[in-house]
């Protein structure tokens, strides 16, 4: 059996506020496998994002640990975590966070040239063909539509073929048509290149496309639809 590409173990998150000490999340503990497709479900305020943004080492727990890839992420220095992100996480967000000032083409080259990869112009010239945009190499974001630029965002994350790619409401800038097909492409991309998925979504629609959902409450993880299917 292979190793799980995620451990999550006693996860906690407090911050100071005005009332004191807030914890957003609890005593988060589970395990994801190579390519497994994974949604993080709850109500607004549970944690959703928080925990996302721990799994991908863009913030830091109060508490717990964490391993990507067999690395203890949080034992490492900041510039040894964001190397290691580099190469193993793939990002798409509900905002797409493209810059303004690239083309498409140069959007999605942007992350190969920073990890110093050959070839990243034909690189990124192929991936944005993959998701149906090979006549918008040339566009700047404000240039296409809100379902391209989410493509493009597609295309920027998997060009670097990540082992995990996080997204974070990536339909919830769209419309109910456009975001339908944004996301047959990011799980038609995932199948093909064997990515596991950490999907946080409100919706439970597209949750129930994930081979898995983890349900958050006030910061506390209440069900795993994992836990079902060994019972």
């Amino acid at each position: 059996m292979s190793e799980p590409i995620l451990v999550v173990e006693r996860i906690s998150k407090q911050v100071q506020d005005s009332t004191g000490q807030l914890t957003i999340l609890h005593d988060i503990t589970f395990k994801l496998e190579p390519q497994q497709s994974v949604a993080i479900v709850g109500a607004s305020g549970s944690g959703k994002s928080t925990l996302l943004s721990i799994l991908a080492g863009l913030d830091v727990p109060t508490g717990g640990t964490m391993r990507l890839a067999g690395h203890d992420l949080f034992a490492l220095s900041e510039d040894a975590r964001a190397a290691l992100r580099a190469r193993h996480i793939g990002f798409v967000f509900q905002n797409f966070q493209l810059l303004g000032h690239l083309t498409a083409l140069e959007n999605v080259m942007l992350p190969l040239e920073l990890m110093g990869l050959d070839g990243a112009r034909d690189r990124a010239r192929a991936m944005l063909e993959r998701v149906g945009l090979g006549a918008r190499l040339g566009h700047v974001p404000k240039l296409l539509s809100g379902g391209e630029q989410q493509r493009v965002a597609l295309a920027r994350a998997f060009v670097v073929q990540p082992a995990v790619l996080m997204a974070d409401e990536p339909t919830g800038s769209l419309d109910a048509a456009t975001g339908e097909r944004v996301m047959d492409l990011m799980f038609e991309l995932n199948r093909e290149q064997g990515t596991t998925l950490v999907l946080v979504t409100h919706d439970m629609a597209i949750a129930r496309l994930c081979s898995r959902q983890l349900r958050l409450e006030a910061g506390a993880l209440v069900h795993d639809s994992a836990l079902d299917l060994a019972a």
